[in-house]
C-alpha cells in the first residue's frame, strides 16, 4: 500500500438510534410464536420449499446438523422436526437465496459498507466467488480460486519466521476441516492456531481439566432426563441453546428439580410451552425452574461457599448430606476445603450474593438429600477475571455430592457454537501436546513445531505490534468477537495478508490488512459434490458424540468450495504438491482424512463407520471414574478464593448479553421479544433506583465508558431500559459493547476475556 493510500473505515459500524418500542418480557419461550417466527425467517430467505425441505432434515440421522449451538440431538430425533426457532434462524441465515456476487462489491466500497450495522451487513446474503481486495482499492473484485491461492502462498513464503502467520478457527467448521487447517499450520511451522473457545470456554476446559482430568463436560443428554437437580448457572437456554429446554422439561416430568442461577430472570427458565407436544402448544406449558437465584454479576463463588457451608453444617449433624464414601475413594483435598470453608462470615457471603435469606434455605433444603446432580453452565460463568476459579467450586459442590461419574450426574458446559468441541479435539490448539505430536510425525511424516503459539489474546497483540503479517480465518467474525474493538481493528489493519473462508459478509470482512482475500465456502445445508459423488464430513456435539452431517441443498453457487477442499488446494500450492502428506487427494476425500484423524487424534477409532446413525461417544476419563493422571490419582477439590470488584460509588458492573435475535456475532433481527425490546439493540438494562440515582428516565440517551490501566473506552449512543437486574449491575448486547472490554484484562490461566464483568461508568448525553 502506497504511504498516501489509507481506507477510511468504521471499524464500528452505525452508531445511530432506531425507532425503540418496549413491551413487557414474553412470559414464556418456543410455542406457537417460536413456531412462527421459525417460518417467517425461513420462507422470507429460502422460500417455503427449500424451507420445509431443509428444516426436516436438519438433526435428522441421514440429514446434516444444525448449523447454529452444539446442544447434542436425542437417540430418536423427533420426525416432526428437530430444531428450535434459532436453529431454523441460523438455516435460514445460511441457506438464504440472497446474493452478494462481483457486481455488488463492484457498486459498494469497504468504506461504504464499513458504514452499515452488522445486521445490515448480514442481509447481504451469501458470498459466491473469490474475491480479493487490493492494496490500493477500496472494492473488492473477483479472482480465480488458483490465483487465491497463489497470492497465499506467496505471502507466506515471504515470511521471516512461520510465527509471523496466524491461523484462527471458529467454531463452525467440522472434524475434517479442522484437522486438516491444524496440520497445515503445523506443516508450515507454526503454532499459532488461536480460536473461538478461547474466548467463550477456555475457562470450563482449565477448570475441568485441574479437577477431573479432561476439558469436557461429563453427561450425556439422556442424564438430564432423570436428574434429581439440574443447576443452571450463568446460562440462557431459552435463547442461546434452547433445544435444552425439551430436555429440562424431562427432567420436571420424572420428577426433578431446576435451579436457576442468574443476575437475570430469563424467559426459557420461566416457562417453556414446547412446540412438539399438546402441552406446549395449547395449555400452560411448564414452569422450568423451581428456585430462581438473581446472584450479583461475578458472585457465584461467595453463593456457593455459603451453600456449602451450610451444607457442611447439615453433614456434622447427620453424616448423610456429603457423599463420605465417594469422597475417601475418589476425591483428593477434603479437609483442606472445610478448613477452609471456615474462614468465610456467613452473613458477608449473603450479602456478596446478593440472594434472600429464604432463596437460600430453600436451595440447601433441597440439595441436602439429593445426589443425583448435574451443573450446567455458559459464559456467565467463563468470561470473567476468576473464571476458571467460579467452574472449580461447582465442581466442589458436584464432588462433595458424589455427583460425578453416575448417571444422572455430573458437569454440562454448554457449548456455543455447533463444532468448537470437535475442533478441540482434532487438534485446533495453541499449546503443544508432545504425545499428538509424536504420533503427528510417526502418521503425517512430518515433525510439528514444539514451540507454543498464540492464542486469541496473543493474536491480538502480535499483530497490533506488528509481529503478525498474514492472518487467516477459518469461518468467524473475529474483530466482532475479541474483545477490545477498537485494539482488535488496529491489530489487523497491521497485516500484509488477511484471508477470510466465509459463507456471509461481516464486519472483519472490512476492516482488512492491506491486501485482503474473501473465499467463499458451501454451507452446512449444502450438497458436498465431487465427481458426483455427495461427500459427508463429522462434528461432535457438546456432550462428546462424534455424528455425520450430509447437506441436501443446491449450493449457491457453482464456485464455492468446501473448507476441507480450500485448505488441501492451499496446502498443495504452498508445498508445491511436494509434502510428506497428499494435501490434494485429501481435499478430494474425506474419508481419508477420517483414517488420519483415528491415527492420530487419541479417541477417535472407525469413524468412517461408526459415525453414521446416532453417532458414537468419544472417552471421557469421569464416566469412568479414572482419575489416574490427576494429583494422588483423584479427582481434586480447590480452594478458590471470593472476588471483590471494589467499584467506586458512580461504578457499575456490566455484563454483555446476547439478543434472542442472535447468534454469537450474526444479528438475525433487531427484537428481543423475550426482554421486550423491539427495533433496537443499543440498549442498556438499568435497575430503577439505579436509574433514580443517576437521574435517568427511561429511554435516556446514555454513553458507557470504562477505565483500565487509564485508558478510557466508550461505548456511544445506548438507551436506558429500566429492568429487573440486581442494583449495581447493567447489561448491554454484544458485540456492541465489546469495545469497552480491554484486551489485557483475561480470566487468570484460562485467558478468557471479562466480557462478563466490566467495570463502567453511565454518562447522559446532552441533547
Amino acid at each position: 500500500m502506497s504511504a498516501e493510500f489509507k481506507r477510511n473505515i468504521s471499524v464500528h459500524g452505525s452508531e445511530e438510534l432506531l425507532k425503540i418500542r418496549l413491551d413487557k418480557p414474553v412470559a414464556h419461550a418456543a410455542g406457537l410464536l417460536g413456531i412462527k417466527e421459525a417460518l417467517r425467517h425461513g420462507f422470507k430467505e429460502m422460500g417455503i420449499t427449500r424451507s420445509m425441505k431443509a428444516l426436516l432434515e436438519m438433526n435428522q440421522k441421514d440429514g446434516f446438523d444444525c448449523p447454529s449451538c452444539a446442544w447434542p440431538d436425542p437417540e430418536k430425533p423427533s420426525k416432526i422436526g428437530e430444531y428450535c426457532e434459532n436453529g431454523a434462524k441460523a438455516l435460514a441465515d445460511e441457506a438464504t437465496t440472497t446474493k452478494a456476487d462481483a457486481s455488488f462489491f463492484q457498486k459498494y466500497s469497504v468504506e461504504e459498507l464499513s458504514l452499515l450495522t452488522d445486521y445490515e451487513l448480514n442481509k447481504f446474503g451469501r458470498l459466491v466467488e473469490p474475491l480479493v481486495l487490493k492494496p490500493d482499492s477500496i472494492n473488492y473484485e473477483p479472482i480465480t480460486w488458483q490465483e487465491a491461492f497463489k497470492l497465499i502462498a506467496t505471502e507466506l513464503k515471504k515470511l521471516d519466521s512461520p510465527d509471523e502467520a496466524i491461523f484462527y478457527t471458529s467454531g463452525r467448521s467440522s472434524n475434517e476441516a479442522a484437522f486438516l487447517y491444524g496440520m497445515f499450520a503445523r506443516a508450515f511451522g507454526t503454532n499459532n492456531m488461536p480460536d473461538c473457545s478461547n474466548m467463550c470456554h477456555e475457562s470450563s476446559g482449565v477448570a475441568l481439566s485441574e479437577t477431573l482430568g479432561i476439558g469436557k463436560g461429563s453427561i450425556k443428554l439422556e442424564d438430564l432426563y432423570e436428574a434429581e437437580v439440574v443447576i443452571v448457572a450463568g446460562q440462557n437456554p431459552g435463547t442461546n441453546h434452547p433445544r435444552m429446554l425439551s430436555a429440562l422439561e424431562k427432567c420436571k416430568r420424572n420428577g426433578g428439580k431446576v435451579i436457576s442461577i442468574n443476575p437475570l430472570e430469563e424467559t426459557g427458565l420461566v416457562n417453556f410451552r414446547n412446540p412438539q407436544n399438546i402441552k406446549g402448544l395449547v395449555n400452560g406449558g411448564e414452569d422450568i425452574a423451581d428456585i430462581h437465584l438473581q446472584v450479583n454479576i461475578n458472585q457465584d463463588i461467595p453463593l456457593i461457599k455459603l451453600i456449602l457451608k451450610r451444607l457442611a453444617a447439615l453433614d456434622t449433624i447427620t453424616s448423610d448430606v456429603f457423599d463420605h464414601e465417594f469422597i475417601r475413594k475418589y476425591v483428593d483435598g477434603y479437609d483442606a476445603l472445610l478448613q477452609d470453608l471456615e474462614k468465610y462470615d456467613e452473613a458477608k457471603l449473603l450479602s456478596q450474593s446478593g440472594i434472600s435469606e429464604e432463596e437460600i434455605n430453600k436451595t440447601i433444603k433441597l440439595l441436602a438429600k439429593k445426589s443425583k446432580i448435574v451443573v450446567c453452565w455458559a459464559m456467565g460463568l467463563t468470561q470473567h477475571k476468576n473464571g476458571v476459579e467460579n467452574i472449580r467450586e461447582y465442581i466442589n459442590l458436584l464432588l462433595l455430592k458424589g455427583a460425578i461419574g453416575k448417571p444422572n450426574a455430573g458437569t454440562c458446559p454448554v457449548r456455543g457454537h455447533s463444532n468448537v468441541q470437535g475442533d478441540r479435539s482434532v487438534g485446533i490448539q495453541h499449546f503443544v501436546n508432545k504425545d499428538l505430536n509424536k504420533r503427528i510425525k510417526e502418521h503425517l511424516g512430518f515433525t510439528p513445531p514444539s514451540e507454543e503459539g498464540v492464542d486469541t489474546v496473543g493474536a491480538m497483540k502480535a499483530m497490533h505490534k506488528g509481529k503478525a503479517k498474514v492472518f487467516m480465518c477459518l469461518g468467524g467474525n473475529f474483530l466482532m468477537a475479541a474483545s477490545d474493538t477498537t485494539y482488535t481493528a488496529k491489530g489487523i489493519q497491521n497485516c500484509e495478508l488477511t484471508v477470510q473462508v466465509s459463507t456471509k459478509l461481516n464486519r472483519t470482512h472490512l476492516v482488512t490488512g492491506k491486501t485482503a482475500l474473501l473465499l467463499p465456502t458451501i454451507g452446512r445445508s449444502e450438497k458436498d459434490m465431487k465427481n458426483g459423488v455427495q461427500r459427508k464430513f463429522t462434528v461432535e456435539n457438546s456432550m462428546g458424540r462424534v455424528t455425520q452431517s450430509r447437506g441436501i441443498l443446491k449450493p449457491a453457487s457453482d464456485n464455492l468450495m468446501s473448507e476441507p477442499e480450500i485448505i488441501a488446494r492451499l496446502a498443495h500450492t504452498y508445498f508445491d504438491g511436494k509434502h510428506a502428506m497428499d494435501w490434494k487427494t485429501l481435499g478430494d476425500d474425506y474419508s481419508l482424512i477420517r483414517e488420519y484423524i483415528d491415527k492420530v487424534v487419541k479417541g477417535f477409532d472407525k469413524t468412517e463407520e461408526r459415525s453414521s446413525g446416532a453417532g458414537y461417544y468419544l472417552p471421557n476419563n469421569v464416566r469412568e471414574l479414572d482419575f489416574s493422571k490427576l494429583p494422588n490419582g483423584k479427582a481434586q477439590l480447590t480452594i478458590n478464593k471470593v472476588p471483590h470488584h471494589d467499584l467506586k460509588d458512580d461504578e457499575f458492573m456490566l455484563m454483555t448479553i446476547r439478543s434472542h435475535d442472535q447468534f454469537n456475532t450474526t444479528i438475525y433481527g433487531l427484537d428481543d421479544r423475550y426482554r421486550g425490546v423491539y427495533n433496537e439493540r443499543r440498549v442498556l438494562f438499568v435497575n430503577e433506583d439505579d436509574m433514580k440515582q443517576l437521574h435517568l428516565k427511561k429511554l435516556d440517551v446514555v454513553n458507557i465508558t470504562s477505565n483500565y490501566d487509564n485508558t478510557i473506552r466508550v461505548a456511544r449512543n445506548f438507551l436506558i431500559v429500566p429492568y429487573n437486574i440486581p442494583r449495581g449491575n447493567l447489561g448491554a448486547y454484544f458485540p456492541e459493547t465489546n469495545v469497552l472490554v480491554p484486551y489485557n484484562h483475561f480470566a487468570d490461566r484460562s485467558k478468557t476475556p471479562i466480557s462478563k464483568s466490566i467495570k463502567v461508568k453511565v454518562e447522559k448525553v446532552k441533547s
